[in-house]
């Protein structure tokens, strides 16, 4: 946790001491009264701030009294949306985590013809829960900035109720047109990036893709797990787009 995110309603009240991040600031930070941490609001702010007075720090009530000074506007998001079939929640959680470290703009889960269904009904199939990952992530980068999180029951009804602009990547090793290097050799303002769930896509589901403008791209000839192909093509179009400078 490289950075404490607060709701704007938190930012000028007490935190309990019972709460996760007042205990990561007395027991992993070791702060005490006087000391500061970096500390922002969700969506906007960050900054810095001083711990004004601790109460009853062994205590289930004791509060952590802390004063905020905004200092900039946050690590802003890049413009890069990912689409990513509904994987194992084992792997949604890094994925989630690891997507928000990087600052996508938007996370779009969706279930797939090859996709396990179970998985869309697990716990982290719920935005506020499958949410918390991308806190993480955030928090993580030190960033206040959280992307948005859509899910969706089937590709299809992705790409029907989502707006998708700038380049359209589909992550494919069945039946590419080019690799995903090639088609950023000239680096795009705005993109998504489309990753199958485990099993990849379905004919039926490159046919959607295409006719949604999305072309079909390679990263090599290895079948990469979900996570990996999503946080490797991440990493790339972002670096192509300048985010890593």
């Amino acid at each position: 946790m490289n950075i404490c995110l607060f709701s704007p309603e938190e930012i000028s009240s007490p935190l309990n001491i019972q709460d996760e991040r007042a205990q990561h600031i007395l027991k992993i930070l070791h702060k005490k009264e006087g000391d500061t941490f970096s500390s922002g609001i969700i969506g906007g702010k960050a900054g810095t701030s001083v711990i004004k007075k601790i109460t009853d720090e062994n205590g289930k009530e004791g509060k952590l009294f802390f004063e905020f000074t905004p200092e900039s506007d946050g690590k802003k998001l890049y413009p890069l949306k990912m689409i990513i079939g509904f994987p194992r929640p084992i792997q949604l959680k890094r994925i989630l985590r690891d997507l928000a470290s990087l600052g996508v703009q938007e996370v779009h889960l969706a279930g797939t013809e090859l996709g396990e269904k179970s998985y869309l009904n697990s716990g982290l199939a719920a935005k506020e829960s499958a949410r918390k990952f991308l806190m993480d992530g955030s928090t993580q980068a030190a960033s206040t900035h959280i992307p948005e999180l859509f899910i969706y029951p089937s590709l299809k009804a992705c790409l029907e109720q989502a707006e998708f602009d700038g380049e359209l990547f589909a992550l494919d090793n069945v039946n590419p047109s080019q690799s995903l290097f090639s088609a950023l050799k000239i680096p795009p303002e705005k993109a998504t990036a489309a990753i199958g769930s485990e099993r990849g896509w379905t004919d039926s589901e490159r046919e959607l893709l295409k006719q949604s403008g999305f072309s079909l791209l390679s990263m090599g000839k290895r079948i990469l797990r979900t996570e990996t192909a999503s946080t490797s093509a991440a990493a790339i179009i972002l670096n192509a787009m300048g985010a890593m400078d």
